[in-house]
């Protein structure tokens, strides 16, 4: 008897745990993620963005969290499978019950599951992928649930653009891009933006995406007297443009988009090749104090961030939400899109967001944010030469 009564003492203090324990995690304010952070070149940027997700949810905790209530990202790889990157989407707002989400590094695999956020109102924050189409797709919608803290592609190449109308002596600017969607809308939109500033492409080259030998196209562009080229393609693929530029000995005034900020660039490349490609960036762990604080409280707790920029926009994009549901008091889809669309001012790593977006815009960055950097004995850094400093924001054209 003793011990059947000892027996269901220790039944109902497991079950009232239990109950606690199910309470506690109820109470959890979920924001999925789902991107790739395992299968393609882009990999390094899912996990650091990641990280900064994470960072920022930490931190929002350790002050109290929102409305009382924990913050607590829920990761999905995507595997870099547009079919998987839905699946989770799916597995995410309906399993899991995420409050909101946060897209992946590949546009492609975004834009195959955000119909499922829009239709089911789930605000939705883009940190990494760059399509257009991505904040623009439900804009006529009454309510568009879908934003973006990241480097729209066509912003980048407003600057690269801008670059190459002063960078080059005879006027002769080049184009290659790989035939994935994202190497040629790249290409499109830097030869649209290049016909503002009256330069049409002496060349317009194009190689597949496993390639790894780009000396026939690069000559071609070569004899068309090429100065500066401007280079639309993922991280690896850009590594081995470098080392054709070497094979031919032909070393033009080469630009690219922030893909170049992944690990594969630099280390198919080479330190010495890296430094003569100049890329787009948003912010670098030295821009800042508030920068280097979070570069080095994710270094100290993970060891390692293969792609800062990337962690510093999922940082922003975590604060911007928190900020929504607190502004909205509420996790309700429909009243963080509203508090979205009218969000007062935000402190964030990369800037201070005031406002963040307004129901016309959904992009919290633009051009006027970035900066050019390139690859300098193994960190990013800051441009700074001539060219750079002759460029002012108000000339820029897209």
């Amino acid at each position: 008897m003793k011990m059947q009564k000892q027996l269901s003492r220790i039944a109902c203090a497991a079950a009232f745990a239990a109950m606690a324990q199910g309470a506690w995690a109820q109470a959890d304010i979920k924001i999925g993620y789902n991107s790739d952070m395992s299968a393609s070149g882009s990999a390094d940027f899912g996990v650091s963005a990641l990280s900064g997700a994470r960072q920022a949810a930490e931190e929002i905790n350790a002050a109290g969290g929102v409305l009382g209530r924990k913050l607590v990202i829920v990761p999905r790889d995507d595997v870099g499978s547009p079919p998987k990157s839905i699946q989770n989407a799916n597995e995410l707002v309906d399993n899991e019950k995420v409050v909101a989400m946060l897209g992946g590094v590949n546009s492609g695999n975004m834009l195959a599951w955000l119909h499922i956020v829009q239709q089911k109102k789930v605000p939705t924050i883009s940190p990494s992928a760059t399509a257009t189409e991505i904040t623009n797709r439900y804009s006529k919608e009454p309510a568009n649930y879908i934003f973006r803290v990241s480097m729209r592609d066509l912003d980048q190449i407003t600057l690269l653009a801008a670059y190459a109308a002063r960078a080059t002596k005879n006027k002769k600017v080049a184009i290659i891009a790989d035939t994935t969607g994202y190497g040629q809308q790249g290409a499109k939109d830097a030869a649209h933006v290049l016909g503002l500033y009256g330069i049409t492409p002496v060349a317009n080259e194009k190689f597949g995406p496993k390639d790894t030998d780009m000396s026939s196209q690069l000559n071609k562009i070569k004899a068309a007297g090429a100065d500066t080229v401007i280079v639309y393609a993922l991280a690896d693929a850009n590594g081995h443009l470098m080392r054709s530029q070497e094979k031919i000995n032909y070393f033009p005034v080469t630009l690219g988009s922030w893909a170049n900020l992944s690990p594969p660039f630099l280390r198919i490349a080479g330190p010495e090749l890296a430094k003569k490609m100049i890329f787009t960036a948003s912010i670098t762990e030295d821009s800042t104090p508030q920068s280097r604080a979070l570069y080095d409280a994710i270094m100290k707790k993970e060891g390692k961030l293969p792609t800062y920029v990337f962690a510093a926009h999922a940082y922003d994009s975590v604060k911007i939400l928190a900020a929504a549901m607190t502004q909205a008091q509420s996790t309700e889809g429909e009243k963080v899109q509203q508090a979205l669309d009218g969000l007062g001012k935000v402190d964030g790593v990369i800037k201070s967001y005031a406002p963040a977006f307004s129901k016309e815009n959904h992009e919290a960055l633009s051009y006027r944010d970035f900066r050019l950097v390139r690859w300098i004995d193994g960190k990013v850094v800051t441009v700074d030469d001539e060219v750079s400093r002759g460029i002012k924001p108000d000339e820029l054209k897209q």
